[in-house]
């Protein structure tokens, strides 16, 4: 049995290829923290997996038994989602930058996720502002924001 959802998808996605057009999320990390390397990857994976949380919307069968979650997502983020999770991680030097480059993103209208760390294994417990996830959007819409980074 061919999935007729699934077609119409491959065949949105195909043309998307076709237009050279890329789908991706930027990850910006704090590099002045000096966080711990295990804690800099969980920053940036609580940063790139907040907008697929964001998008979950809870849901009720019937008879209540069970419940499921139903994805509402933008053509971009599936895209993104089936052809390979493309990311990069760029740097910034201060909180100031961080906090800059989220409200740029947030005036082009781009989803971003702004990562504030609670302080209970690092920074002596204070509250820290220490990544941010951009997209999944269109590469030449992120790089707007972003192309004056540098990679990480």
């Amino acid at each position: 049995m061919v999935d007729e959802f699934d077609e119409e998808r491959k065949k949105k996605l195909a043309g998307w290829k076709e237009r050279g057009t890329m789908v991706k999320q930027v990850i910006v990390i704090r590099k002045d923290l000096k966080m711990r390397r295990g804690k800099e990857i969980a920053q940036g994976a609580h940063a790139s997996i907040s907008f697929l949380t964001r998008r979950l919307e809870y849901k009720e069968r019937l008879d209540q038994t069970h419940v499921y979650y139903e994805p509402s997502m933008s053509h971009d983020e599936y895209v993104w989602l089936e052809s390979g999770f493309t990311k990069i991680t760029l740097q910034v030097n201060s909180e100031k930058e961080l906090v800059e480059i989220y409200s740029a993103a947030r005036e082009a209208g781009l989803q971003v996720h702004l990562i504030t760390d609670s302080g209970k294994t690092e920074f002596d417990g204070v509250p820290t502002k220490t990544c941010l996830a951009i997209g999944p959007a269109k590469s030449e819409e992120i790089d707007k924001i972003t192309g004056h980074l540098e990679l990480y």
